[in-house]
C-alpha cells in the first residue's frame, strides 16, 4: 500500500512538473513581434505569427488555421494602435480563449509605453487612411524594439512567473545587442543625415527620424489612396528640383508608379523591408535593419 502511494505521489509530482515546463504557445500579428518574441521567450516560448514579412499587415484575409491557433494560445501579442483593426478583433472573437482577450494576461499590446508620432488632432476621413491614435509604424525604430520587448517579457512572466529571471536575461541581452547594432547602424547612416528621400506610403516615419532622412513627399496622395496621375506629376517636380536619390517603397505596393517617376529622372526604387521575413536573408528583427541600411546606404552614395 505504501509503494502504492509512493507511485502516485510520484507520478502527481511528475505530472505537475511537466504541466510547468510546458512550452508556452504565442500567437503574434506580426513577424516583428514573433521575432522579438522567441528572442525573450527562447525555449520556452512556440510562437506562430498571423501576417507574413512580405504582407501588409493593414489586410490579412481570416483563415480558420488563425482561428484555431488563437485558440490554443496561451499569449496574444499585437501591434496595437489599430494598424490590426480590419482582422485582429474578429479573430480574438473567433477564437472564443479567454486567456487572450482584450484586458486578460496573455494579451499583450505592443505599443504600450512608445513616444507616438503623428497623432492626429482631428479625425477626417477625407484626409485617407488616418490612425487616429498615431502613426502605427514604430518598429521601424530599432529603439523602439527595446519597449516592445519589455511588454513582451512582461506578458511573459504574468502567465510564467516561476521563470521571470530567464526571461529578463533574455532581455537584457537583447538590449544589450539593440545598443551594440545601433551604434554599428547610426554610424552607418550618418553620412546621409538630412538626405530627401521620397515614400511610396506613410510607414517610415519612425525610421526617419531615428537615422535623420526627409520625408518630403509620398506616391499616395494620402494615405491609403493609389497614386494619381496629378501627384505623379508633383513628386517628378520634387525629384528633380530637390535632386531626390531614393523612392522607399514595400513588398506589398506596385512599383508601376514609382517606376514612371525613375523613368522620367532617374531617381532609384527601393522595395526595403518594413518587416522580418520580407525577403529570405531577413530571419529576424535584427536583420531586417541590416537589410534596409544596406540597401540604402548604397542607393544614397
Amino acid at each position: 500500500m505504501k509503494k502504492r502511494s509512493a507511485i502516485c505521489i510520484f507520478l502527481l509530482l511528475y505530472t505537475f512538473a511537466f504541466a510547468n515546463a510546458k512550452t508556452i504557445k504565442v500567437v503574434t500579428t506580426t513577424t516583428d513581434l514573433r521575432s522579438i518574441t522567441e528572442l525573450i521567450g527562447g525555449d520556452k516560448v512556440s510562437v506562430n505569427s498571423i501576417a507574413t514579412g512580405y504582407q501588409n499587415p493593414h489586410f490579412v484575409d481570416p483563415k480558420p488555421s488563425y482561428i484555431i491557433n488563437l485558440s490554443n494560445a496561451d499569449m496574444f501579442v499585437t501591434v496595437g494602435l489599430d494598424l490590426e483593426t480590419g482582422w485582429s478583433p474578429q479573430l480574438l472573437a473567433s477564437s472564443r480563449n479567454s486567456k487572450i482577450q482584450k484586458g486578460s494576461e496573455g494579451y499583450v499590446d505592443a505599443s504600450i509605453g512608445i513616444g507616438l508620432l503623428q497623432v492626429p488632432t482631428s479625425a477626417n476621413r477625407g484626409e485617407g487612411d488616418i490612425h487616429i491614435y498615431g502613426n502605427p509604424h514604430y518598429w521601424l525604430d530599432p529603439l523602439n524594439g527595446k519597449v516592445i520587448a519589455r511588454n513582451i517579457a512582461n506578458g511573459l512572466e504574468r502567465i510564467d512567473p516561476s521563470n521571470k529571471s530567464f526571461y529578463e536575461n533574455n532581455l537584457k541581452a537583447f538590449f544589450n545587442n539593440i545598443d551594440i547594432k545601433m551604434r554599428q547602424w547610426q554610424a552607418e547612416m550618418a553620412p546621409f543625415r538630412g538626405s530627401k528621400v521620397i515614400a511610396y506610403h506613410n510607414e517610415w516615419v519612425y525610421f526617419e527620424t531615428r537615422f535623420g532622412l526627409k520625408i518630403v513627399d509620398f506616391m499616395e496622395p494620402k494615405p491609403g489612396i493609389p497614386p494619381t496621375p496629378s501627384q505623379l506629376v508633383k513628386v517628378i517636380g520634387e525629384v528633380k528640383a530637390n535632386n531626390i536619390k531614393v523612392i522607399m517603397s514595400s513588398p506589398y505596393f506596385t512599383t508601376s508608379s514609382a517606376d514612371v517617376v525613375a523613368k522620367q529622372t532617374g531617381v532609384k526604387v527601393l522595395t526595403l523591408a518594413t518587416s522580418t521575413g520580407a525577403f529570405p536573408s531577413i530571419k529576424n528583427y535584427f536583420d531586417l535593419f541590416d537589410y534596409d541600411i544596406a540597401q540604402l546606404t548604397a542607393a544614397l552614395k
